[in-house]
């Protein structure tokens, strides 16, 4: 089994490069919730959301977030009423939103509502929230602090950052299973997403860190991999070069890894970043040039499959390994 920490729409585009590659049975996805908000009195879990319609088969990949072939007829509705419409609820989304906000209004938690969902989707990998306590993203900005959406969406992150924070996270417990899944997985994974804003989150719920600490001392080899956002001093798309600066950490590879130190193993980056990968290697650091950049279905199952090649071949649907594109002993 293997367990990937993810968030965003590049941890919902590696995890349907997983899902081609390796059986979604040995899949254990712990996902952000940072990015959570109530929409029209409705509670909607965006990267909860995207990972569920990958597995389910049903994202669109036109959008990379929402539901394939969907319509937005009740989003002009409310717009006609008079109703906010920056946030871009689609009218199948909308079914997602209404079930959840239902069986949480019933007293199921997320956990036990994310459960249902995706059994009634006929998903077969494991979704965990990071946590059932609320714990919301905020990003302080000149014009005053934001949700995290607002300052992504509403507001197409144009605001200057100051620092970014995790409301609620000090008194936040992770939820049931994942301190588990993270401790007792083959190998962990934590995709290609913004460190900050949707691995930050993660990170910030109280034990989380520390399971990652267990795992790697469990592990006798290279076991717990991170890819990077990151190509050359840009994000792949996205805030996440302005978040990791405003948070006091470059943007590039060496950012990354220095968001993950304390329990990384491997680092996996663009061959772009190969002369920077060089110099992160005399540090002790693990790190493998590929491709990264996942454009289409292809190039998510490619990157998928050389990632599993390298901390858990055994997992790989076709046993025949992936041929590394460059030397990634330090």
């Amino acid at each position: 089994m293997i367990c990937v920490l993810s968030g965003g729409t590049g941890g919902a585009k590696f995890v349907d490069g997983l899902r081609q590659v390796m059986p979604a049975e040995e899949i254990t996805l712990v996902v952000n919730t940072g990015d959570d908000l109530l929409w029209w009195g409705l509670y909607v879990s965006p990267d909860i959301d995207s990972i569920t319609y990958v597995l389910s088969g049903m994202l669109s990949r036109e959008r990379g977030w929402g539901v394939k072939g969907d319509t937005f007829l009740c989003l002009q509705a409310m717009g006609q009423l008079g109703e906010p419409t920056w946030f871009h609820t689609g009218d199948r989304d909308l079914a997602m939103h209404l079930l959840r906000s239902r069986l949480l209004a019933e007293g199921k938690t997320l956990s036990e509502a994310t459960a249902v969902i995706s059994q009634k989707l006929g998903v077969k990998a494991r979704i965990l929230p990071m946590s059932d306590s609320r714990v919301e993203t905020r990003v302080d900005t000149p014009i005053g602090e934001l949700s995290f959406e607002e300052y992504f969406v509403q507001r197409w992150y144009q605001d200057p950052v100051n620092a970014v924070r995790f409301a609620g996270a000090s008194d936040a417990e992770p939820a049931p299973g994942v301190v588990d899944a993270i401790t007792s997985a083959d190998a962990v994974i934590i995709a290609p997403s913004n460190p900050i804003t949707s691995i930050g989150p993660i990170l910030a719920v109280p034990g989380i860190h520390n399971a990652l600490l267990q795992a790697k001392a469990r592990i006798a080899k290279p076991k717990i991999a991170a890819i990077s956002p990151i190509v050359g001093n840009a994000p792949v798309a996205g805030p996440a070069g302005i978040l990791m600066q405003a948070q006091g950490l470059p943007c590039s590879i060496a950012g990354v890894a220095h968001a993950y130190e304390d329990f990384l193993d491997l680092l996996v980056c663009d061959t772009r970043d190969a002369r920077a990968a060089d110099m992160l290697r005399q540090s002790g650091l693990r790190v493998h040039c590929t491709r990264t950049v996942m454009r289409t279905a292809d190039d998510k199952a490619a990157l998928a499959r050389e990632v599993l090649s390298l901390i858990s071949p055994d997992l790989l649907k076709d046993k025949t390994p992936a041929v590394p594109q460059v030397d990634s002993q330090p």
